[in-house]
């Protein structure tokens, strides 16, 4: 690897968002950039800086060029953060879009506990914050929302909440969380851990079948290494709400692999089919959890079905 770049160092050297056109040429910053292959293009505007939510500092990034057309707001994926979504940036900035990006709380380089939150209303706060990114940076309307696993958990959370804001435009949920494979095992589990311990050391799995993806990530200095025990819980909470929610005249787009063994994803394409009737789901075969980092052929069946529906 490349271009190393000091995340403790980053994190406190990061400007609010509002000050953050300064800081574009600062050594960190472009730093960080290359490590994830997030480099600067031509007539490319940028900025990475923090917006306040929930009493924390969250990490925004944002690109986009003049002539964009509409926004593509972005959320991850558990343990993912901004840098791994490179390929998402690409494709939407050939689609005319601007994108902007956060780093939930305990991911990245936004601020809390590694990889931890005790109330699943903390990613409405994260969103939140995103909307009021979006307007304070005047970018283009509509805004299209695009959660990957626990980024479309969020975006479902959200599209079952009410009624979207009237910016939003379409929403894209991948691989979305609803339950874990295994999910009785893991609670069981949970139940007997809690009282306990805090956390256990993280366990990496083989979500993509792109082999250089998973080294990388293995790799990454913006890994947390552990899964607390307050996000199981908050997500044990989480899952029952969701799953008795009432269901919505939303039509979100649902994109699934049938080799994901991250979720259990035919138990959520039904509960999905349940919260938003007449929705599409689309099943690519062979893909896993991660689709947006899954290996190229995947990736470019991926972002064929969004750029048909994006047209």
């Amino acid at each position: 690897m490349q271009d190393s770049f000091d995340p403790a160092l980053l994190r406190r050297q990061l400007p609010p968002l509002s000050a953050a056109a300064a800081a574009e040429g600062d050594a960190q910053v472009q730093a960080y950039r290359r490590f994830y292959a997030l480099a600067q293009r031509p007539g490319l505007r940028s900025r990475l800086g923090w917006v306040a939510a929930g009493g924390r500092r969250l990490a925004v990034q944002a690109w986009w060029r003049d002539s964009a057309r509409a926004t593509l707001l972005l959320l991850h994926g558990y343990y993912d953060h901004m840098g791994l979504y490179r390929h998402v940036l690409d494709w939407a900035l050939a689609m005319d879009f601007a994108v902007l990006a956060c780093d939930l709380p305990g991911h990245g380089l936004s601020e809390g506990a590694p990889a931890s939150i005790d109330d699943f209303a903390e990613y409405q706060a994260a969103l939140a914050a995103l909307f009021e990114a979006a307007g304070q940076l005047g970018l283009p309307q509509p805004w299209h929302l695009f959660g990957q696993s626990t980024g479309g958990a969020i975006l479902l959370d959200y599209l079952l909440g009410g009624a979207p804001r009237p910016e939003i435009g379409q929403s894209v949920l991948l691989a979305p969380l609803v339950r874990p494979r295994a999910w009785g095992r893991s609670k069981l589990g949970y139940h007997l851990l809690n009282p306990f311990v805090s956390q256990i050391a993280r366990r990496f799995s083989d979500n993509s079948g792109d082999a250089a993806f998973l080294d990388f990530v293995r790799h990454d200095p913006l890994q947390a290494q552990v899964l607390p025990t307050a996000w199981v819980g908050a997500l044990a909470r989480w899952i029952p709400r969701i799953e008795q929610a009432p269901a919505s005249a939303q039509r979100p787009l649902i994109i699934q692999g049938d080799a994901d063994m991250t979720v259990d994803w035919r138990h959520n394409l039904a509960v999905l089919a349940d919260k938003f009737h007449g929705a599409e789901q689309l099943i690519l075969p062979g893909a896993r959890h991660h689709l947006v980092n899954e290996e190229a052929g995947q990736r470019a069946r991926l972002f064929a079905l969004l750029g048909e529906r994006f047209a």
